[in-house]
């Protein structure tokens, strides 16, 4: 048996251990976006985080045969100002153009940040067709039960897919006590998102009235879908989402202390596979033979729906579009410089990932997206 006087020694000792991990994650996210270390951090996100492997089956990768073309002046002065680490471009299906950068390698699973929102959109799309949730209408707490009370009583599935719930949460990436960054916080020291998603507090507008990108609203679509099927989000996505791509490796989430997937980003891919999910949306849903995500979902959330200001850029069921965007061009989109780009008259997908520590400087994004419109274009 172990003694009373091992306990009192052991007891502390293991308070330690924890409390130095705990700190030490700290200091590690404190330093995730430095110079020094932002290209490798986003290729070892699960050196720094809690995370937990999706299971997708291990099987062959589709096929992603290349047929090389010429890309558009300007590419490389592109990718060294918006600091692009990854490239893969589609053209019909096969791989037009490759490139890995900062000494990155094809094989790194890449983190996402909010790229991952459309991949639970489109997992909410599958949750919909197989009758587990009735309608998009439906009240958040109907499914989120643990949100009666909160701040989200009242808004609709619809309205957290448009990011249009009406919460006050602030979402300023440079500002240490900004509420994002409280969040990543809570996710780094091993607390419980459910609980950061419940204790917010107040509302800036009635749900629905307009729109404010809040990424705590795509954590409440992870808590609906859960609600709704009982089963975990990187379970059922590798099972309805990931699985039937054929992707090259098992991708990864981080995740918070009590095992809950970050959904709103922290989806790990190889970028090989972001650009196999694109490409399955500019199918309509269809990839292998396969109708992976119900076409009538692809349509109706890669459409302007959400109330956001004319002129802007726009936004859908957690897709982006530009303010002047054509029929069928969308995009997935993350902070320093992570996309997934579509255009379905062309059938071109531009999957990129990037460290650019000058994300939100003015002009960076216009640029990414006439490099895009580029590439596109010049590929007919």
């Amino acid at each position: 048996m172990i003694s009373i006087a091992a306990l009192i020694v052991a007891v502390p000792a293991a308070i330690g251990i924890r409390k130095r991990n705990e700190i030490k994650r700290l200091m590690a996210v404190n330093a995730l976006f430095s110079e020094k270390n932002i290209v490798t951090n986003f290729s070892n996100m699960d050196a720094i985080f809690f995370s937990t492997n999706l299971g997708v089956p291990d099987a062959p990768a589709s096929d992603l045969p290349h047929e090389p073309k010429t890309m558009p002046d300007g590419l490389g002065g592109w990718i060294e100002d918006r600091s692009v680490t990854a490239l893969v471009v589609l053209k019909d299906g096969k791989i037009a153009h490759e490139g890995y950068f900062k000494g990155t390698t094809p094989e790194d699973l890449r983190i996402s940040w909010s790229v991952a929102k459309s991949f639970l959109s489109a997992l909410m799309g599958i949750v919909i067709a197989d009758g587990d949730i009735a309608s998009i209408d439906d009240p958040v707490t109907k499914y989120a039960k643990d949100l009666t009370g909160s701040p989200y009583e009242g808004a609709t599935i619809r309205n957290v897919l448009n990011m249009a719930s009406g919460v006050t949460f602030n979402e300023d990436y440079l500002s240490f006590s900004s509420d994002i960054n409280k969040m990543g916080r809570v996710l780094a020291l091993g607390g419980s998102m459910d609980k950061f998603a419940a204790a917010v507090k107040g509302r800036d507008r009635d749900a629905g009235v307009g729109w404010q990108y809040v990424s705590i609203d795509t954590h409440i679509i992870g808590m609906i879908i859960r609600g709704a099927t009982g089963r975990e989000i990187p379970e059922l996505m590798a099972e309805k989402l990931l699985a039937p791509l054929g992707l090259e490796v098992d991708p990864y989430y981080l995740t918070d202390g009590k095992g809950v997937a970050f959904v709103l980003g922290g989806l790990n891919l190889r970028t090989r596979d972001y650009a196999r999910f694109g490409q399955m949306f500019a199918q309509g849903g269809m990839y292998n033979g396969q109708q992976v995500v119900p076409a009538d979902w692809v349509t109706d959330s890669t459409a302007i729906s959400a109330p956001t200001e004319a002129g802007e850029t726009q936004y859908g069921f957690q897709w982006w579009l530009a303010a002047d965007a054509k029929p069928g061009e969308y995009f997935a989109r993350g902070i320093y410089g992570q996309y997934i780009y579509i255009d379905t008259d062309n059938n071109v997908v531009v999957a990129s990932n990037a460290a650019d520590r000058e994300f939100e400087e003015e002009g960076s994004f216009e640029q990414n997206l006439a490099m895009f419109r580029a590439i596109s274009t010049g590929l007919r």
